[in-house]
């Protein structure tokens, strides 16, 4: 095993793109919930409180639930890439939101599959399968 590399696999780039869209839709139907469909379509800056809530939501999931909404949905979470499971820095993964925000940083990606988010973090997006086996379960 190369240096730095992870000692379990990460999760597949089709589920984390669900993920995404799936949090993306939910902070617009939240958005919509507050301002209405007409304010929705009319505000210009409703597409900031989309990007609002977004970042918002997945932080606060991430550190709390150890994923966002889409990502538990889609059966994924978010894990410290070395050392014991535990939760992540708030701070961090507020950081690693904002790197994911801009869209680059999780297109550059180390063989692992940890994208600059994940490296900025130290966090790594996995499995639940994958999880209950870092655990110690079946």
């Amino acid at each position: 095993m190369p240096a730095g590399a992870l000692s379990f696999e990460t999760a597949s780039w089709g589920r984390r793109v669900l993920a995404f869209v799936l949090d993306g839709v939910l902070s617009a139907v939240g958005v919509i919930a507050v301002m209405g469909i007409d304010g929705y379509l009319d505000d210009p800056s409703a597409r900031w409180w989309v990007l609002t809530v977004w970042l918002m939501e997945t932080t606060a999931m991430t550190w709390l639930g150890g994923g966002s909404l889409g990502k538990l949905f889609t059966g994924l979470c978010v894990v410290p890439a070395t050392g014991p499971l535990r939760r992540i820095n708030p701070v961090r993964i507020l950081g690693r939101q904002i790197l994911v925000a801009l869209v680059i940083p999780p297109l550059v990606f180390r063989p692992d599959g940890r994208g600059l988010h994940d490296l900025f973090a130290g966090t790594a997006t996995i499995t639940f399968s994958t999880l209950q086996s870092l655990r110690g379960g079946a």
